[in-house]
């Protein structure tokens, strides 16, 4: 299968901190491929690289085909990227969000761009409220419309339901699924583990500014040994407790 995103070599260092060390890693067409790492394991540098938004020290990332270094341009017409932290105009409308970067992209006919958008993520009724009135489920939703208007090939989604509780969390898995199941690539980074189980086609774990594994779950899952089982002495239950005095009591 093509190649939508290959890194080779890749390294960061900020004053005297190396935050990567020679990482290198691919990423299929039309994958979720989930980058996981604990805070400070470099998972947003790799990705401000990657989108043009940082100069790597050494080695080449390829996105799209294009080196980010030698041609960035090209890079950021193929790639959209939705951040930690919505990023969406508070003053505008969620529809006139949509319009602006529908004009920004110049696209045709950017209002019924923005309520095809709408639509499709389910935010018609609150179109024109300020994002502010927005639930944080709703507010993610509205940044990763925004993030598909022109419909690129490739989203980098940096930690995209941090903050979120629960049932936002899964809006925007349902999203993600969508996105995938529509052909579009996606490079997901999380903390979450349940979340790389739950959406990622493969997934690399990165630890100290370097690749320690990657491949499926199932293929993860191989790398360790199997869990010792071991018994403990089960605790009973409210009900067990109530039953078994309930029927002492009954014998006397």
């Amino acid at each position: 299968m093509e190649k939508a995103i290959e890194v080779k070599g890749l390294r960061k260092s900020f004053k005297n901190t190396e935050v990567l060390k020679g990482v290198d890693l691919d990423v299929k067409r039309g994958e979720i491929f989930a980058l996981l790492g604990s805070n400070g394991a470099g998972k947003t540098t790799m990705v401000k690289i990657m989108t043009t938004l940082l100069k790597q020290d050494g080695g080449t990332a390829v996105v799209n085909g294009f080196d980010v270094a030698s041609k960035p341009d090209q890079v950021r017409q193929s790639i959209s990227l939705t951040g930690q932290f919505a990023a969406v105009d508070e003053i505008l409308t969620g529809r006139e969000n949509l319009i602006m970067i529908a004009k920004l992209r110049h696209l045709k006919d950017p209002r019924q761009v923005a309520d095809s958008m709408l639509e499709r993520f389910g935010l018609t009724d609150a179109a024109d409220r300020k994002p502010s009135t927005y639930s944080g489920g709703m507010r993610r939703r509205l940044d990763i419309a925004l993030s598909l208007v022109g419909n690129p090939p490739i989203i980098f989604l940096d930690e995209p339901t941090t903050g979120l509780d629960p049932e936002a969390r899964i809006e925007v898995w349902k999203i993600v699924k969508e996105l995938a199941n529509g052909g579009t690539t996606i490079f997901l980074t999380t903390q979450y583990l349940e979340e790389a189980e739950q959406l990622a086609d493969r997934i690399a774990i990165l630890h100290e500014g370097r690749i320690i594994a990657g491949g499926t779950l199932e293929e993860l899952k191989r790398l360790f040994p199997p869990a010792e089982v071991k018994y403990v002495e089960k605790q009973p239950t409210l009900e067990e407790i109530f039953l078994t005095i309930v029927g002492k009591k009954g014998e006397k």
